[in-house]
């Protein structure tokens, strides 16, 4: 008897271990399937946060497995591929030039950081999105990511430096073309000079007056071009270029201008028409700069037309919201080819220029539009050869 209970307890003492035994066994399960279920959560939140994170940046951000594949592309880079996908692609495959690739591929193979410039002559991004740009110019930056537990992970960035690349490209034009216009002008008052002096021409009087003449007139053209070339410096300086902004009637303004160049008016007996409406118009800004924009427009047309009975109109007008500006002339006009690229620093329309006549500086149009964007307004030109050229100036006014 003794023994059946004995049984019968050690039965019930094994049930009663082997259901704790379970329920431990099922709490230590619950436990670690929260553990892996609140583990994805976590790493899902982190993964979402890196996203968020790197989609934020102002630059495309790509992240490359060893085998070259694609595994994360930000909201950047998505823009840049133009709707095609990028996740699973190779970046031989992702990319539109070898040559954007070569650093990242360099950096995946040796495991050392790598960067390149590359500068794009195309209309589309390095990714295959569409630019309006032309040129452009772009970083790849690539370094290995050894922290990374899920692989080995190269990181890539493609940086789109293209402003610091033109404005660099603006800055070397703009030496060199000055430096070999301040040259050519040099030259020539050198060689008059040593003419005078080394040949005895200064006892000859017409010959020697002569030589004098064109000096001074390549004098006058270096002393305009350094002014020209301070004042753009100084309206592209940012804070260093101030408006004095104070409300003016443009009539004056135009008569000025036509009283500075009346000399040159009445030698090539040329026709000047003023129309100003309403007759008292007022606009804001800085007059200074308003009689340098309209003199560099009236004394454009007159220069380009030297041989011929010009006709010259300046209109201003206010209309609703704006004052628009016009200076027209039915002159020899601007060949189509050329008309896109006038207001470009030193750039210049001089195929019917003789070879006595002395060049402008080639920045007068540059200036102009330079200091009507400054006043918040836009410059257009068009031509027809022969017929009619208008430059279109649109103020916005209060």
């Amino acid at each position: 008897m003794n023994q059946i209970i004995l049984i019968l307890l050690i039965g019930v003492l094994g049930f009663a271990l082997l259901r704790q035994y379970r329920q431990q066994r099922l709490l230590i399960e619950n436990l670690e399937r929260r553990s892996q279920k609140r583990n994805r959560e976590v790493r899902r939140e982190a993964l979402i946060e890196r996203d968020q994170f790197l989609d934020a940046l102002g630059d495309a951000f790509l992240l490359v497995n060893e085998t070259s594949q694609i595994v994360f592309a930000n909201d950047v880079a998505r823009k840049l591929v133009k709707g095609r996908k990028l996740a699973g692609r190779s970046l031989m495959e992702a990319f539109l030039d070898d040559q954007l690739s070569v650093a990242a591929v360099r950096c995946i193979r040796t495991g050392k950081p790598m960067q390149e410039q590359v500068v794009l002559r195309s209309t589309f991004t390095p990714l295959g999105a569409a630019n309006d740009q032309g040129v452009s110019a772009w970083v790849i930056d690539a370094a290995p990511l050894s922290s990374m537990t899920d692989g080995k992970l190269t990181r890539v960035v493609i940086r789109d430096v293209s402003s610091e690349y033109q404005a660099d490209q603006v800055r070397r034009d703009f030496v060199a073309n000055a430096s070999h216009e301040l040259r050519t002008p040099m030259a020539i008052i050198n060689g008059y000079l040593e003419n005078l002096i080394d040949d005895d021409v200064l006892e000859d009087s017409v010959t020697s007056r002569k030589f004098l003449e064109t000096m001074r007139k390549h004098g006058q053209r270096i002393s305009r071009l350094v002014e020209d070339m301070l004042v753009i410096s100084k309206m592209e300086s940012g804070d260093a270029f101030a408006l004095n902004q104070e409300p003016f009637a443009i009539r004056e303004c135009i008569n000025d201008v036509i009283d500075r160049l009346a000399p040159v008016i009445d030698k090539q007996a040329a026709e000047l028409e003023l129309r100003v409406e309403p007759e008292d118009l007022i606009i804001t800004g800085d007059r200074f700069y308003w009689t340098q924009i309209l003199f560099n427009l009236v004394e454009n047309a007159l220069k380009q037309n030297p041989n011929s009975e010009l006709k010259v109109s300046v209109v201003a007008e206010q209309l609703e919201g704006e004052v628009r500006i016009s200076i027209c002339d039915d002159g020899m006009g601007i060949p189509a080819d050329d008309l896109p690229y006038i207001f470009k620093r030193f750039y210049r329309v001089e195929k019917h220029h003789s070879q006595k006549q002395v060049k402008g500086t080639g920045l007068g149009l540059s200036i102009v539009r330079r200091a009507i964007e400054a006043h918040g307004g836009t410059i257009e030109a068009s031509s027809t050869p022969g017929q009619k050229t208008c430059f279109n100036i649109r103020l916005p006014v209060e």
